[in-house]
């Protein structure tokens, strides 16, 4: 009998972003969309660094992520647009996104997914800096009409220092937390 060595194991690794549901620019949207069946995220508003579809049995991250994490310096993000982009027909995600994705931050990322695929993670997605506003499951809505009312919005910049990371099992429990550039913050769940 052959034994798998992958678990099907889903995780996440994730950056914070401070944004709160009352910001007045967050309340306008949500205004533009009152009749629309939108779903809104409502807290843990988050980038989704790697979501890791599959992991090797006894494959600790910690050690990649302390690697990486230990002195990386937080990202500064400015958020200047909203945005969506649709999972399938019928099935939208509304995003607040940026113009300029940080290179540090975009190099970090990349390295960090790279060595969890060089340990055996398998990750199908890949790496889209957005932070999920809200969703939308409904075939009576096009991405056109989305996009029509999202360009009606004014976006004001906002520059926020993402220093809060996690490292979580899907819709579980965390693995593992960090603040960039605090030593002292660092610990394992």
């Amino acid at each position: 009998m052959i034994r798998s060595t992958v678990e099907h194991l889903k995780t996440y690794l994730e950056i914070q972003v401070p944004i709160r549901y009352e910001d007045t620019w967050f309340r306008e949207l949500r205004s533009r969309f009152s009749n629309s069946p939108v779903r809104w995220q409502k807290g843990y508003y988050h980038i989704t660094m790697a979501f890791i579809n599959e992991t090797p049995k006894g494959v600790d991250m910690r050690p990649i992520l302390e690697r990486h994490l230990s002195s990386a310096v937080a990202p500064r993000v400015v958020f200047d647009r909203l945005d969506a982009f649709s999972i399938n027909q019928g099935k939208y995600i509304i995003h607040l996104a940026t113009s300029h994705v940080p290179g540090e931050f975009l190099s970090l990322t990349e390295s960090i997914r790279a060595d969890m695929k060089d340990v055996g993670c398998v990750i199908y997605s890949d790496f889209l800096l957005h932070v999920t506003l809200g969703r939308i499951y409904s075939s009576d809505v096009e991405l056109s009409d989305i996009m029509e009312v999202l360009d009606k919005i004014t976006m004001p910049p906002i520059t926020l220092a993402l220093t809060d990371m996690d490292y979580r099992l899907y819709r579980g429990r965390t693995l593992f937390e960090t603040r960039l550039n605090d030593g002292k913050s660092r610990r394992d769940v």
